[in-house]
């Protein structure tokens, strides 16, 4: 099909997925998950192809996010059933107002209607996104990067198969087959067609999203994350924390990105950082050093846009700072609004970072890493929204719908 064939056949399913009861809809993802399981052979073929298709023009970080394993698809359907579990928010009304002329108004949560998603090289982006949308009573349109297509089209038929086992029409999961930038460009300016447009991929995706698109759209994804160790922090935890937050997957947009350190401990903790991150790890982590960590631990000389790049690998920019002032200042000026931390056991340092830290996610004493529409308890997430309107954080179910008004009256006029 053309990417408007697949417009035109997902405006024909927002109607009935709209009206469909939570029961149905629960149904219908039980059913998915069901489906994708019993696809594992083929997806993980499929995926196979897609790896070794990239190996070699992208980095070993990369891969890993690109790479599917029996373990994976099992997460991944966890995560659907962990979507059904939760209440249905189409409905569900968010305020209730009696006039005194007796008029009831109830603001009542709808489905978006036809949900359009442009992202990358991560092949569990296709079953999260199906799963919210048909949850939330939305229509998805998928569109995958080449490097995971062959994956996120194998994973679409088995969740297009378990919709059909329970009378859905398949057609309220979607995946566009052409992977140029003219589909891309098509569903940018679907006007009429998609109601909403999330891109999830690195900053050159999400930049062309926002200023091309003439559907509505929400930019997500691009994360400079900071960790800031505060001179009284106890720096066991500091170390825990920054080697979870750039370690344990860096390839993600949680992942921490810049460290910022009180120039107060700097001394004592850099060499602590640095044999826990390059001297006793397998993968050492790259240091990227302003002057004065420079002058304390080996490293290389932090450039010109260090501080201001998403590296999704294992590398970490380091600044000493003067104090949690200077941090939140540092912030200010080149964190995306994603997610900062503060290790600290300062009460008065913790208040000041909370509240002059204007990002989605800000933590005290824990890692980046827990800024997941999963950790949040939100089932799996559309993506992590870091702008202000609409939604802002990890997107789960009731970041998927919009509300209408619904008034009650007996005869009355104005």
């Amino acid at each position: 099909m053309t990417t408007q064939e697949i417009l035109h056949a997902a405006q024909g399913a927002k109607l009935p997925l709209a009206l469909a009861d939570a029961d149905t809809k629960n149904a219908a993802l039980e059913a998915m998950a069901v489906a994708l399981i019993a696809a594992q052979d083929k997806i993980l073929d499929a995926n196979k192809q897609d790896v070794e298709n990239a190996r070699g023009r992208v980095s070993d970080v990369m891969l890993d996010r690109l790479a599917l394993t029996p373990g994976r698809l099992t997460d991944m359907a966890k995560g659907m059933r962990e979507v059904a579990a939760l209440p249905d928010p189409v409905g569900a009304v968010l305020r209730k107002i009696v006039r005194p002329n007796g008029l009831l108004i109830e603001k009542t949560a709808v489905p978006m209607g036809v949900i359009a998603i442009i992202y990358e090289s991560r092949p569990n982006v296709t079953s999260d996104a199906a799963a919210l949308a048909l949850k939330s009573g939305n229509v998805c349109v998928l569109r995958s990067g080449k490097e995971a297509f062959r994956s996120a089209n194998a994973i679409v038929d088995a969740l297009r198969s378990g919709l059909r086992s329970v009378g859905i029409t398949e057609n309220a999961v979607n995946l566009v087959q052409d992977t140029s930038r003219e589909s891309a460009a098509a569903l940018m300016t679907a006007n009429g067609y998609i109601d909403l447009l999330i891109p999830r991929g690195g900053a050159g995706l999400i930049n062309a999203c926002v200023s091309t698109a003439t559907v509505p759209c929400i930019a997500t994804g691009t994360g400079i994350c900071h960790v800031y160790v505060e001179k009284s922090a106890d720096l066991n935890m500091a170390l825990n924390i920054v080697e979870n937050a750039k370690t344990s997957r860096p390839s993600v947009c949680n992942a921490e990105e810049v460290l910022l350190v009180d120039k107060a401990i700097a001394p004592t903790f850099l060499p602590m950082l640095y044999k826990r991150l390059v001297t006793d790890r397998e993968r050492a982590v790259e240091l990227r050093l302003d002057e004065t960590a420079a002058a304390i631990i080996p490293g290389k000389k932090a450039g010109e846009k260090d501080f201001d790049t998403e590296f999704l690998d294992y590398i970490l920019a380091v600044k000493c700072v003067e104090d949690v002032k200077e941090a939140v200042a540092h912030i200010a000026a080149h964190s995306t609004g994603h997610s900062e931390a503060i290790v600290t056991r300062s009460p008065e340092a913790e208040r000041y970072f909370t509240a002059n830290v204007d990002s989605a996610a800000v933590y005290v004493n824990a890692s980046t890493r827990f800024t997941d529409g999963g950790e949040f308890g939100l089932g799996c997430e559309m993506g992590i929204s870091t702008q202000k309107l609409h939604a802002r954080g990890p997107m789960g179910l009731q970041e998927l719908t919009t509300y209408k008004y619904i008034i009650h009256g007996n005869g009355h006029i104005r």
